[in-house]
């Protein structure tokens, strides 16, 4: 069985305390690996080798930053196979989709981040003929990172690059569910020749090393991806400490159709959108409001094309959708989607676990691409995060009611808008309360944009510019100039 280790001031270490937790694998309900179940003395024994760092790598120069973080972008490229067979057989998603976009943009995010410092410039104000103002930017210290499950590798990077790319040094945690991703790159800064204590990755439980994380007086910067009520309690933690706080929380993402739209390429995309990953991308649509007149036909397509999805086994070619991460998190799915039977909701189809899967899948944690109809914008279906291949689709009359209904929950991630009509289409997304919205189509990313979340969906912005400069701080340096006598 395979053992996990933390990877502390260069070296992979155990847990101080010994134990361990169990790693299982959301296809087949059994363990097949082991973690640290590591706590405070981790958390503090990470920061201190970071501590140590951050002197010599804050000034080193970026291009040879540069340098050590492209090649930790080679050495993901170069093990692509088993960075992608890790998180499909930790997360549950297809193997496919691991291999053909998380991993590779993981390696995208070092590349981008180490060519990007590169280009540093810094600002000069002249105040009259007084002096010059000089705008520098510095690194902050030492980071706290902390990933979520669901995108393991990619978040998870999306976070380390810039902060070491700024000269930050790091303590990282990666979701217990989702280990393997991590530590694989533990392996590659290792080989990379990555100086010890610039990065380190501390395994365990969230409310064990990502609340020592949150609290440690010596972390004065923190990035979290998680959950809503998570990232409240580290906003708490973090307020009376003054630590400098990015949080990027849930997604109740609407996808507002009408009947102008492009329906081919609404649909294709629409599905994507919705049961991508299971379901399992804060980004999801799971709300679907289609204009009245197009309601009729675009459920019926939309409900045969999701019963065609095939869910099975990960790691087998040609499966569309996996299993969700953990028994806890299908009870929840299942459980919301009995609530919107309460709530006066249609099934469509799905709303259960597939009746038929390979042997070796058949305790694992699936559940059929589910389709709803007839619940109101305010009911608990439509105004909590599922996190699942849950959506419900409604019907709208005009642009007013739409934009009222997309509105009306307490997120405000994304949201995509389908229609031919270029003046609609900008008024309505002006109009949308969301970090992102994309108008006839969903997850293209840039990664110069700034990306985050309005309401409980986040606060700050992580991507481009906005990660490099929330890892650094802004300092004035104000020179007088010699007055020219003659």
């Amino acid at each position: 069985m395979k053992k996990i280790k933390n990877y502390i001031d260069g070296k992979m270490v155990d847990a101080a305390s010994k134990k361990t937790l169990s790693n299982v694998e959301p296809a087949t309900g059994r363990i097949y690996s082991r973690l640290p179940d590591s706590g405070t003395r981790d958390v503090a024994a990470a920061v201190a080798a970071a501590k140590k760092a951050f002197p010599d790598w804050s000034q080193t120069p970026a291009a040879e930053r540069s340098r050590l973080l492209l090649k930790i972008a080679d050495g993901i490229d170069a093990n692509l196979e088993g960075f992608a067979k890790a998180e499909a057989i930790d997360s549950g998603k297809p193997l496919s989709l691991a291999h053909g976009i998380e991993i590779p943009r993981a390696a995208s995010n070092f590349r981008f981040f180490a060519t990007a410092i590169l280009h540093e410039h810094s600002q000069s104000h002249a105040t009259d003929h007084t002096a010059l103002n000089v705008t520098l930017r510095r690194p902050r210290g030492v980071a706290g990172l902390i990933s979520p499950w669901n995108l393991p590798l990619y978040l998870f990077t999306w976070k380390i690059a810039p902060a070491l790319a700024a000269g930050n040094t790091a303590v990282a945690k990666p979701s217990e569910l989702t280990p393997m991703t991590a530590f694989l790159l533990s392996e590659v800064c290792r080989k990379a020749g990555l100086p010890k204590g610039v990065l380190n990755i501390v395994h365990g439980l969230g409310k064990s090393v990502g609340a020592a994380i949150s609290a440690h007086p010596d972390i004065g910067t923190l990035s979290f991806t998680g959950g809503t009520a998570t990232g409240g309690a580290i906003a708490s933690a973090a307020a009376p400490l003054f630590k400098k706080v990015s949080l990027e929380m849930g997604g109740k993402n609407p996808n507002i159709i009408f009947a102008d739209a492009d329906m081919d390429e609404a649909l294709r995309t629409t599905l994507r959108s919705s049961f991508q990953n299971q379901g399992e991308i804060c980004l999801c649509g799971s709300r679907i409001f289609v204009e009245k007149k197009a309601y009729p036909a675009f459920l019926k397509r939309f409900t045969v094309m999701a019963k065609k999805l095939k869910v099975g086994d990960p790691l087998q070619k040609g499966t569309d959708q996996g299993a969700l991460v953990s028994a806890a998190h299908l009870e929840k799915v299942r459980g919301y989607v009995q609530l919107a039977m309460e709530e006066g909701g249609t099934i469509q189809c799905g709303g259960r676990p597939p009746l038929s899967l390979p042997p070796r899948c058949k305790r694992g944690f699936f559940f059929l691409p589910t389709i709803i109809t007839g619940l109101h914008s305010k009911c608990r279906v439509n105004q909590e995060e599922i996190f699942g291949p849950v959506v419900t689709v409604q019907p709208f009359t005009s642009e007013k009611q739409v934009i009222a209904a997309a509105n009306s929950t307490p997120y405000g991630l994304s949201a995509s808008v389908w229609t031919r009509d270029g003046g609609r289409a900008h008024r309505i997304a002006e109009r949308l309360h969301a970090g992102t919205v994309w108008i006839n189509c969903w997850m293209l990313r840039d990664l110069r944009v700034p990306f985050g979340g309005m309401k409980q969906s986040g606060l700050g912005r992580e991507g481009g510019e906005e990660a490099l400069r929330f890892f650094t701080e802004p300092k004035n340096v104000c020179i007088k100039m010699e007055n020219d006598r003659g």
